[in-house]
């Protein structure tokens, strides 16, 4: 799927939720998102089925400036029974548009498309859970690295505020490269 395919879809979807998207903030690490993440996996754990969530992403990293959204990954066997119980159990939102565009994953956000404190990556695919863990692996282990891509992502939220999608986009080439 293109990018542009993606916008639109992101697009579609905040259209029918009635809202926009918030502007890119990049803040300072807070040593309280390790407890958050915590909180959130006993929290939707049980709606699982026995799968084992982990903390992915820069709130993963200790130290690491990000957007304040805990990013938590799953490999699944079938999204659709996770994805109802997500939505109805647990205030998650499924962006249909933007998930459409999406292969061998899904994307869930909570508790609202425009004010996400926490992101669902949903996985049938191993290599990709693999490819998720290990680049915060690599950024934890190499403070270098993460110096790097704290920058990389803080001029990319200046030249970006309010395009998620260019945003994302343009981390992918580095995230690639160091997976």
């Amino acid at each position: 799927m293109s990018a542009a395919e993606r916008k639109r879809a992101t697009r579609e979807d905040l259209a029918a939720a009635a809202s926009s998207d918030m502007p890119i903030r990049i803040v300072p690490y807070d040593p309280a998102w390790p407890r958050s993440y915590e909180a959130e996996r006993k929290r939707i754990g049980p709606l699982m089925a026995g799968s084992v969530l982990h903390h992915i992403g820069s709130t993963a990293v200790p130290g690491l400036a990000a957007k304040p959204i805990i990013d938590i990954a799953v490999l699944l066997d079938s999204f659709q029974p996770a994805i109802n119980r997500l939505v109805r159990h647990a205030g998650y939102q499924y962006p249909p548009a933007f998930n459409a565009t999406l292969s061998r994953q899904r994307f869930l956000c909570y508790p609202t498309p425009t004010r996400r404190t926490h992101h669902l990556h949903l996985t049938d695919d191993p290599a990709q859970l693999e490819s998720y863990l290990r680049f915060r692996d690599r950024l934890r282990a190499s403070p270098e690295l993460a110096r790097r891509y704290e920058a990389l992502k803080r001029t990319l939220a200046a030249q970006h505020p309010t395009d998620r999608d260019a945003y994302t986009h343009a981390k992918s080439t580095f995230i690639t490269d160091h997976t």
